[in-house]
């Protein structure tokens, strides 16, 4: 066994990123979509009593070859990391299908298909690949009222969150992913109890989950939907030590960069952001071509923003094979060396003068 292939998930992407920028993988929803399943595929043998379509989560259970050929075809066009088809498989969002029971189900199998595929392509050519386990930020908000009459109330709490995202961890860690990671995150106490969630479900299972944590942006001025900025973001979650901070999804590569560039400069851990296509047309669809996001991500490239990158909305495996070109001979980030400081958030990021 070589030093590489001994190293955990952690230990191996902290030497890998060192040396070359890696490959995330993209979008999973336009593929679905190419594949124009019905209601019956959807379904399968499924008890359930509500309409299906469009629960993408669910096909781990009832059309795993759809997502075992995305997954494969993201490998072949080079990612290093692969998600779990999992990014709406939590009680709150598969409620919305009265699919609330497969939870469990949904995240575990969903976390064996995707350890299967990459095992498989390692075997065949000795290069290690991961997965990482896909939890979204849900429908639901803590951080604001859903009623404008009622700005105090909530339609969660903090405890509940943790129990809602603790059972997807769980299902997911028990599957084999590598990592967790925590993604698209509009609101950043979300993000909090999700992250508690992970870390208690890897304590659990006696087990090193990192966690990879990419929030989304909203506005262009650079904020979440709970207001905050990518740096007072970062002050706000630094402190469960993630492997990764990031951004994902967004308005695409050309206008992430600036903000990007600003939340390289404060973390001291590595980065990983994964944009969209660029903007959608009318239809939503996305008409940015792989060489147009492959190019716009190579601008990332001069300023040494980046150690891990990948497509959200609208990528494609083309999509990642162009962005694994553009990289391939790149430089990764460098983390730079942060002097120790109190450093607190608002909806600004505050730090403390030594």
């Amino acid at each position: 066994m070589s030093n590489d292939a001994a190293l955990g998930a952690r230990a191996y992407l902290q030497a890998e990123t060192a040396k070359r920028i890696m490959i995330f993988d993209g979008g999973y929803g336009t593929a679905i979509q190419s594949a124009n399943l019905q209601e019956a595929d959807y379904r399968g043998g499924l008890e359930v009593t509500a309409d299906q379509k469009g629960n993408n989560d669910i096909l781990a259970l009832t059309r795993p070859d759809i997502l075992e050929q995305i997954h494969s075809d993201y490998l072949d066009a080079g990612a290093d990391i692969i998600e779990t088809n999992t990014f709406s498989a939590n009680s709150i969002s598969q409620a919305d299908y009265n699919a609330e029971h497969l939870v469990d189900d949904i995240n575990r199998e969903s976390a064996r298909l995707a350890r299967r595929v990459c095992d498989r392509k390692t075997a065949q050519d000795g290069k290690r690949r991961f997965v990482a386990g896909a939890v979204g930020p849900t429908n639901k908000t803590l951080s604001l009222s859903p009623d404008v009459n009622d700005p105090g109330f909530r339609e969660v709490d903090f405890d509940q969150m943790v129990a809602v995202y603790r059972q997807q961890c769980d299902a997911l860690i028990e599957g084999g992913v590598d990592f967790i990671v925590i993604e698209t995150i509009f609101d950043t106490l979300n993000a909090k109890s999700a992250a508690m969630a992970a870390q208690q479900a890897a304590e659990t299972a006696g087990r090193d989950v990192p966690l990879m944590i990419s929030m989304t942006i909203t506005d262009m001025a650079g904020r979440n939907l709970s207001g905050h900025t990518v740096e007072a973001f970062w002050h706000a979650i630094r402190h469960v030590k993630p492997l990764t901070i990031g951004l994902n999804c967004s308005f695409g590569a050309d206008l992430l960069r600036p903000h990007l560039a600003a939340l390289a400069s404060q973390s001291d851990t590595l980065v990983m952001a994964y944009p969209n296509a660029g903007l959608p047309n009318d239809l939503g669809e996305y008409d940015e071509l792989p060489e147009q996001t492959a190019a716009l991500i190579g601008e990332w490239l001069e300023g040494g923003l980046v150690n891990i990158v990948g497509g959200c909305c609208g990528t494609t495996p083309s999509h990642i094979a162009a962005i694994a070109r553009a990289v391939k001979d790149a430089a990764p980030r460098v983390i730079p060396d942060l002097p120790v400081q109190t450093r607190l958030s608002g909806l600004e990021p505050f730090t403390m003068a030594a």
